[in-house]
């Protein structure tokens, strides 16, 4: 074989690999999946399971963090998908006796991409988009006051203890040594239909509770976490 033809092969051989490195590296590309602005996509590493939460290592463009959601039955080398989340920092596991240095609670967690952008939702504890329930029609209790008439009126109640009854419609547990809680009575008042609650007690969505405590207004719990009205230090008298 002569020098032109050893030559020629060799380019011939350098095109070839080139060729299929270039196939392999489009295919990884369309592979990719392709995010809507403020979703995340993690690949879960690490998987910790607790009484009321999942914890997640996971990874995302190489960058390793924690992540805690709802308990499920995630395993490592699934994929999670999710847009509303706040994050915590030196959190404090009391069921792990371990402190995160930052764990972000993820409130829409999905194991499938939505394409539906929920990036401006609000991330705060027990907060995120509540739409308001339909169909409930719950009774005032004895000498408390309506979901309504706390918002129309938050001056006269602010400090004082107060009486509600509703429907849970969103429940976090131990997020800052509290439980939080959404509820709903059927009323509103210029838009607002929800009281947020934080309770040592525990309780499950879907039930009508009781709760008898303190109207916080302007209640400001650093890092953003902003409420105009919440009622503190809540007792639950009553579920059903």
């Amino acid at each position: 074989m002569n020098r032109n033809k050893i030559i020629f092969t060799v380019v011939l051989l350098l095109l070839g690999i080139f060729f299929i490195i270039t196939i392999v590296y489009r295919s990884g590309e369309k592979s990719k999946v392709v995010l809507p602005p403020g979703t995340h996509g993690v690949k879960v590493g690490e998987v910790i399971q607790t009484t009321n939460y999942t914890y997640l290592q996971v990874e995302e463009n190489d960058n390793k963090f924690w992540i805690a959601i709802v308990k499920s039955d995630t395993k490592p080398g699934d994929s999670v998908y999710y847009s509303n989340d706040y994050e915590m920092k030196d959190f404090v596991s009391k069921e792990l006796g371990r402190t995160f240095p930052s764990v972000f609670f993820v409130q829409d967690p999905s194991n499938k991409l939505v394409r539906e952008n929920n990036a401006n939702q609000p991330r705060t504890p027990g907060k995120g988009e509540l739409k308001r329930w339909n169909d409930i029609s719950v009774e005032i209790p004895k000498g408390g006051k309506s979901i309504a008439d706390i918002y129309s009126n938050p001056g006269n109640f602010g400090g004082k203890e107060v009486t509600v009854r509703g429907v849970v419609v969103r429940y976090n547990a131990q997020i800052m040594n509290k439980n939080w809680v959404h509820i709903q009575d059927g009323t509103e008042y210029s838009g607002k239909f929800d009281l947020a609650v934080t309770t040592s007690d525990s309780v499950t969505v879907g039930s009508t509770v009781t709760f008898k405590g303190i109207i916080a207004l302007n209640k400001d719990f650093g890092s953003g976490y902003v409420y105009d009205i919440i009622m503190e230090q809540a007792r639950l008298s009553e579920t059903r």
